[in-house]
């Protein structure tokens, strides 16, 4: 397979790239200081395509690769792939569903914690010194909190299951109710808001779910409130959050994804109600590996003429 050209979008994981270079004949796009000119020299070679959550294959790309057969997504987002374009063109695409699942689902449940009991402010207070001129401020229980979940696909799921461990009674929003759950269902976002302490945003980001989560959403929730962002940026119409955050309108953010990352706004950076991390969710050692395992084997499979073993379209 070492004459089959393979497009790396962006750098995403060093595992990934080694893995990449073994098998491929492998172009890092993000080398390349003309991407035009590098697209129309190498266009009959470059046969597959592999993205992330933060760039994938837009139709541009799509139309300047004439031999594209398999766009592989090292990541459970396809939002940054023209599925459309790609269907349209006979194009595969797969992503790296299940073996992540654990690893957001554990960060959720950390960001929920770390904003409730103040873990990252606590740190700085100890590291300070302050420690030694009187007690930290009392912080909020998790345990037994109403935890509202928005999107209960594999994801939403093991974070339900994980905060059931801490008694919280557990609640949903998705397209549809989903039958055989046990938890209670609404029919709509802001109904959800109104009824749980704690809102997970854990769906997958479209035209419908862009800034689902805006001004009604978030004063739904109120001042003693809770938003965790483990899907993606855009659910979150970014200028309302910070102005809750910033009036205390809501009572607290844990964010791992941005709308503009990585740029964040920096009027969160000062603030106590709010965790920042720099979409972390997969990034593990051990989760990586298996999502770059998983990319390898789509490609492979794909070559051989073989089933995928993720496929989306």
């Amino acid at each position: 397979m070492q004459s089959i050209g393979v497009l790396m979008a962006c750098p995403m994981n060093y595992y990934l790239e080694q893995q990449l270079e073994k098998r491929f004949k492998l172009f890092r796009f993000w080398t390349v200081p003309d991407k035009s000119l590098f697209l129309a020299s190498h266009k009959d070679s470059i046969q597959a395509v592999v993205g992330d959550a933060s760039s994938g294959a837009d139709a541009e790309l799509i139309e300047a690769l004439p031999k594209l057969e398999i766009v592989a997504s090292f990541s459970v987002g396809i939002d940054k792939i023209d599925l459309a374009k790609c269907k349209e063109k006979g194009i595969r695409v797969t992503n790296t569903p299940d073996v992540l699942t654990d690893d957001v689902a554990d960060l959720a449940i950390g960001l929920i914690l770390a904003v409730l009991r103040k873990l990252c402010e606590s740190d700085r207070y100890v590291r300070s010194g302050k420690w030694k001129k009187g007690d930290y401020v009392l912080t909020t229980k998790f345990t037994g909190k109403k935890v509202g979940i928005l999107g209960l696909g594999r994801v939403g799921m093991a974070i339900a299951k994980r905060a059931e461990a801490f008694c919280c009674p557990i609640s949903y929003h998705s397209r549809t109710e989903k039958p055989d759950i046990k938890y209670k269902y609404y029919p709509s976002v802001v109904e959800l808001a109104s009824h749980c302490d704690i809102l997970v945003v854990s769906c997958p980001l479209t035209k419908e779910t862009h800034h689902i989560i805006n001004r009604e959403i978030i004063d739904a929730l109120g001042p003693k409130g809770v938003l965790i962002n483990i899907g993606r940026g855009p659910h979150v119409d970014e200028p309302e959050l910070v102005s809750a955050l910033v009036e205390r309108r809501l009572g607290g953010a844990g964010l791992d994804v941005f709308e503009h990352e990585p740029n964040v706004p920096e009027e969160l950076f000062g603030l106590d109600n709010a965790v920042l991390v720099p979409h972390v969710g997969s990034d593990t050692v051990e989760t990586c590996q298996a999502m770059a395992d998983l990319v390898i084997g789509n490609l492979v499979a794909h070559f051989q003429k073989k089933p995928l073993l993720t496929p989306v379209v």
